[in-house]
């Protein structure tokens, strides 16, 4: 019983996020390029359905952050990569790595959220 619940949340979750996709903001070639060459030594390991998770790939699609995303319920690799990496097969968790390759692991959506938003966040102009 607590699978169908489970599997009715999670598509109602996944259609509502799909109806109300929030929109990137568009940046200049140059300057959405340079954001493309950071985000690449990014990953966001998630659930497809997980609430949290999906809040996190929102903030991406609203920053316009190319960000690989990597399912850790359904690939065993990914799976075993955060719980050998991040410690714990806990959900959303994005991978950082810097540019002298050391790796860190971070949890908490509105933890990613803040990081990314002050990482990447585009400057409002009146």
């Amino acid at each position: 019983m607590l699978r169908v619940v489970r599997a009715i949340l999670g598509a109602l979750i996944l259609f509502f996020n799909w109806v109300f996709t929030p929109r990137g903001v568009k940046r200049a070639p140059q300057a959405q390029a340079k954001i493309d060459s950071e985000t690449k030594n990014l990953a966001l390991y998630q659930y497809k359905s997980c609430p949290f998770c999906v809040k996190v790939r929102r903030s991406m699609k609203r920053n316009s952050l190319n960000i690989e995303t990597r399912d850790a319920k359904r690939v065993a690799s990914h799976k075993d990569e955060l719980v050998n990496g991040g410690g714990a097969l806990k959900v959303p968790c994005l991978r950082i790595e810097d540019e002298k390759g050391e790796v860190s692991w971070m949890y908490e959506s509105s933890d990613i959220i803040q990081y990314l938003e002050s990482r990447f966040s585009t400057p409002q102009t009146s």
